[in-house]
């Protein structure tokens, strides 16, 4: 992907609810309108983040999954 992201969460070998939380902690930290990329393992993510972002008003940019990573572009609501 053509994303730029401003910041990048490594979540890889972390189980559901960790991903989730350490990107809500990432985020708070975030300006609104900033992109964070974050990389996890857990297939779980894949509908934790798109009802995170749906429920906070975050926008999800984009997702791929190639070798069991999943990739999520996530923009700061």
């Amino acid at each position: 992907m053509d994303i730029e992201e401003d910041v990048f969460v490594d979540a890889k070998g972390l189980r559901c609810p960790e991903p989730l939380m350490l990107v809500r902690n990432k985020i708070m930290d975030m300006s609104s309108g900033q992109v964070v990329k974050v990389e996890a393992t857990d297939p779980s993510t894949s509908w934790d983040f798109r009802n995170f972002c749906k429920f906070l008003s975050h926008e999800m940019l984009a997702d791929a999954e190639t070798d069991e990573i999943y990739t999520y572009w996530i923009r700061k609501g």
